[in-house]
């Protein structure tokens, strides 16, 4: 060693004033209180920051209290948030246009074609059956993923159609 006494509290020099503050945050937010409370902070002689719903005798003159009170509106203030959020939502309703008017309404949930619509049989030729496949491909085509993955809702819109190769050869048979 190069001389020097170390003592384990020397890294942790305000390991004690952590506890504390650590201590007193703990029983102030696991411990609810039914009135008001006040939370009060002080420097004490050794420069740390001391917080505590009790203050020593020696400190009440240079402590600094916060003090939280429950709340309650009153009934003025219900009917004014009252009347606040019925003109909020009055007012936040989008107004017809006459493009809008003039706009075709969607039909509520129609039930979702998969594309393509056709599937491979037995009987498919291999033209047909590489349109299909490109079909489903050019479907497939906006969910894949930059790393080549597929998003999983791209099953719901798409049918996933077997290579023709294996059968059919390449595409420029």
């Amino acid at each position: 060693m190069n001389g020097r006494k170390t003592n384990r509290f020397n890294y942790w020099p305000n390991r004690a004033a952590l506890l504390v503050i650590a201590a007193v945050m703990a029983h102030v937010l696991i411990v609810p209180t039914a009135g008001a409370t006040s939370i009060c902070r002080w420097v004490d002689e050794t420069g740390q920051v001391q917080f505590s719903d009790v203050v020593p005798e020696r400190y009440k003159s240079i402590v600094s209290c916060t003090h939280s009170q429950p709340t309650e509106l009153t009934t003025e203030q219900r009917a004014q948030a009252k009347k606040s959020q019925y003109l909020d939502d009055k007012s936040s309703t989008p107004r017809q246009t006459a493009s809008a008017a003039a706009a075709p309404q969607i039909a509520p949930s129609q039930p979702v074609t998969k594309q393509p619509t056709e599937t491979v049989t037995d009987s498919t030729d291999c033209k047909t059956w590489w349109r299909i496949y490109n079909e489903s491909g050019a479907c497939f085509a906006p969910f894949r993923t930059t790393l080549g993955g597929v998003k999983a809702e791209a099953f719901d819109k798409c049918n996933e159609v077997a290579s023709p190769e294996e059968k059919c050869g390449s595409k420029s048979n």
